[in-house]
């Protein structure tokens, strides 16, 4: 039997409209909605770092019921290092999709946090609106499926979470105690291999003993840092060809 993966996704969830799930037959993929998302998307409580890792801590527990590997992007990235450091004995592994190390990875987050309230709603709005002008703002072909996946994901959450989980990363991953965690879990001889996108990784701010400690990094071609949304199928192969590789046949 493979390890269950859970899905952990960034400040905008970039796995939903591709269904990840579809992608890797055989795998027991699980994709909790965060605080604030999804279904749980008029939830107003809990949107800080803190407490949702701690839902995850229970998901493990409760829902997946034994070690599971997570694949965090962005956001979810620092979120999986927290997770394991609270529930150790719950976590496979992590593969950790261009995830905050450090205040530089949180570059959305630093824009998002810093405007006022209206401001950000009204910048929101016109994502909603004009998602293929979006996309091509962060150099990404707005095709007919990229668009169709840019409305789902900017549908999924209200522009209040964004800007209140934005905050919450840089009050936690600002804290000098946030990479003491990672450490931590890295001590533990905790598995961990790394994905970026070919046009976004070299931003990737790494610590050294990080990619030490690394099983290995995998850079996906010709994509930047939504890599599982302008290529889904060929983010699925990298993840399907990790586990394969920690669970030989």
């Amino acid at each position: 039997m493979s390890d269950p993966v859970v899905v952990v996704h960034g400040l905008f969830n970039a796995f939903a409209p591709i269904a990840p799930q579809r992608l890797l037959p055989g795998v027991d993929v699980r994709m909790p909605d965060l605080a604030g998302y999804g279904r749980l998307r008029s939830v107003d409580a809990g949107i800080d770092l803190p407490s949702q890792a701690r839902a995850l801590a229970d998901f493990l527990r409760d829902e997946v019921g034994r070690p599971a590997w997570l694949l965090g992007h962005s956001v979810g990235g620092a979120l999986a290092w927290l997770v394991a450091d609270l529930v150790p004995e719950r976590v496979r592994g992590i593969v950790n999709v261009e995830g905050n190390f450090t205040l530089k990875d949180a570059f959305w987050c630093g824009r998002i946090a810093a405007l006022p309230e209206a401001e950000w709603a009204a910048e929101y709005g016109a994502m909603e609106d004009a998602p293929g002008a979006w996309l091509e703002r962060m150099g990404i072909e707005a095709s007919d499926e990229h668009v169709a996946f840019a409305r789902e994901m900017l549908a999924n959450q209200p522009y209040t979470t964004l800007q209140r989980l934005a905050q919450s990363v840089l009050d936690v991953t600002g804290s000098p105690d946030y990479l003491e965690r990672v450490r931590r879990v890295l001590l533990r001889g905790t598995p961990l291999w790394l994905v970026g996108g070919e046009q976004s990784a070299a931003g990737w701010d790494i610590p050294e003993w990080v990619l030490a400690a690394a099983r290995a990094i995998h850079v996906q071609p010709k994509t930047g840092h939504m890599m599982m949304l302008e290529d889904p199928s060929g983010f699925c192969a990298i993840v399907a060809r990790i586990l394969a590789e920690e669970n030989p046949a």
